[in-house]
């Protein structure tokens, strides 16, 4: 018999896993979190943690936490054959909040449990979902423990349990793709060269008639320590034997960590003995593992009542730290949507958009991620690259959930909200950035007012706001010389003392842009009017899908 029915079910507590639930349970939702593991893993299998996430963080209050930990990436380092060919220094443009950075999986799963238990939620470990089935009014899930095996009930179920997804093949969900040849290896060490910190390093080698030997370090925090990969040898393949003829099938997705395949200091010190630029000691070895590579995508990213994501969606190649942001921003996509569903806010058909919208991301990061590992990074111009490697230029152009572009403002419907500088506000002595004021639970409304006469117009767009069921937040942000007349109006606001969201943004008196809980612009208006945005709003809560045709490559990354 089912146990006490849960709002959603979470399977898999990796990034992905935790920040579905972080996000559902800071919503109010009740959400399980289970995983297969006793006890967390101690794998620096993901270290890359990208400005995009980091933006989000800002406006859950995980920030400060997060940069005492990290490892500022300042750049790269590259000898070919022995001899330095590139030194890169990184510098960002001015748009990009945050700089690139390098942070160990496991600490990375620690900062989300323990926010998920500010929240009141904890992961359930030891605790493997083994099937599951749904109907119309929710799903019924089979959870094996060491207590024996349990059938539990849930209105959603969340599949973020990895390459091997037992969620994604539930569905019956095909994952078309491919493996890479080459088997690597990968340990979290020291090493004592004296390249400055801060840097990654690409070394290689040619080798006539074969893979080039190998070897990228990407640094880690603690002084010396790195996460080094390289071409595994002969001895440690993890290749399978054939299958005799008639044996039953087995999962063919080779990709990630290898058990019972862990290379030891002496295999990882034979690469550096060949490719370092100078005499360097491997020590200290945390862990290890053999690591296969596939690349493959999901038809479908959920299926009724049942999602997936992260890894269980998209697997590809680790180049530019994309995999865990990309599994990120796919739970951030997701959360805020099903939380509104969970509470009656909005009709099922909101969560559609879910795959309309980050499936076509999955696509566009597989394919890049492939062509960047065997043909190196686009020759294109490096501040758009960057912006592109921090997730900064993901988009949802016609998604049938963010309204169709009106008056050419300086953002689009579906585009990332941009931060702006400068913003001041009464009792606070210093300037504001737009993103500290934002807050990742609700839908914010940024009017922007060159007189007070907007400001009458603004009042009718908050009622509008406050009589609808969605969070909406209505910001009233006031031209440069506005402040008097505002400080005597009585009106709560923003100014944009250096005019730097009206360029940002490119907005003007009586304009309007609504930003979304994820941080996309969601609607934008020129004039604004309560009665274009009361229709927007019911939009959302109705989920139209109009556009859902053309929506399936809606998401986009501009080349």
């Amino acid at each position: 018999m089912a146990d006490e029915a849960q709002d959603v079910l979470v399977a898999g507590a990796g990034p992905v896993g935790l920040t579905a639930a972080v996000e559902l349970a800071r919503r109010g939702v009740a959400v399980r979190v289970i995983d297969t593991l006793e006890q967390p893993r101690h794998y620096a299998k993901a270290v890359g943690l990208q400005p995009r996430t980091l933006e989000h963080w800002e406006r859950t209050g995980m920030l400060t936490a997060a940069l005492d930990e990290v490892q500022t990436m300042r750049g790269q380092i590259v000898h070919v054959d022995g001899a330095e060919v590139a030194r890169l220094e990184l510098h960002l443009p001015p748009d990009v909040p945050y700089g690139f950075t390098s942070l160990p999986q496991y600490t990375t799963e620690r900062l989300l449990a323990e926010e998920l238990h500010r929240h009141g939620g904890t992961v359930e470990r030891g605790a493997e979902l083994v099937g599951f089935s749904q109907d119309a009014d929710g799903v019924t899930a089979q959870i094996r423990t060491s207590a024996g095996e349990e059938t539990v009930r849930a209105s959603y179920l969340v599949g973020a349990d990895g390459a091997h997804s037992v969620v994604r093949k539930g569905l019956g969900l095909a994952f078309e793709g491919d493996a890479f040849a080459e088997e690597y290896m990968l340990g979290d060490v020291v090493l004592d060269w004296s390249l400055p910190p801060g840097f990654g390093v690409r070394l290689t080698r040619t080798v006539p008639d074969g893979p080039d030997d190998i070897l990228v370090a990407i640094p880690l925090p603690e002084h010396g320590r790195y996460r080094i990969s390289m071409l595994a040898p002969p001895e440690l393949s993890t290749r399978p034997a054939a299958a005799p003829a008639g044996a039953a099938p087995v999962d063919d997705v080779v990709h990630g960590l290898e058990s019972g395949h862990a290379p030891e200091l002496h295999h990882l010190q034979a690469v550096v003995d060949r490719l370092a630029p100078e005499p360097t000691t491997v020590s200290d070895l945390r862990w290890s593992s053999v690591f296969r590579i596939s690349h493959r995508l999901a038809s479908r990213y959920g299926v009724g009542r049942v999602f997936i994501a992260g890894d269980a969606a998209h697997i590809h190649p680790p180049t530019g730290g994309q995999g865990m942001n990309t599994g990120i921003q796919d739970a951030l996509n997701l959360a805020w949507k099903l939380a509104l569903v969970v509470d009656g806010v909005a009709e099922p058909a909101l969560l559609e958009s879910y795959h309309l919208e980050r499936h076509p991301v999955g696509e566009e990061v597989v394919g890049r991620t492939v062509r960047q590992a065997r043909q190196g990074f686009d020759a294109d111009d490096p501040a758009t690259m960057m912006r592109r490697e921090a997730q900064l230029l993901v988009s949802y152009p016609v998604s049938p959930i963010v309204g169709a572009a009106g008056a050419a403002l300086g953002v689009l419907p579906g585009e990332r909200a941009p931060d702006a500088r400068g913003l001041r506000r009464p009792t606070v002595t210093d300037p504001l950035r737009l993103h500290a004021v934002l807050a990742a639970t609700e839908f914010a409304l940024l009017a922007y007012v060159a007189d007070l006469d907007q400001v009458a117009e603004v009042a009718a767009a908050r009622a509008v706001a406050a009589a609808s069921a969605l969070p909406v937040r209505v910001h009233v942000v006031g031209a440069p010389d506005l402040g008097p007349a505002l400080d005597a109006s009585g009106e709560p606001y923003l100014l944009d003392g250096a005019g730097d969201l009206a360029a940002t943004y490119g907005v003007r008196g009586g304009d309007a842009v609504l930003v979304r809980p994820d941080g996309y612009v969601g609607w934008t208006a020129r004039p604004l009017t309560a009665e274009a945005l009361a229709l927007h709003l019911a939009t959302l809560t109705r989920a139209p899908q109009g556009a859902a045709a053309g929506a399936t490559a809606s998401a986009q990354v501009p080349q």
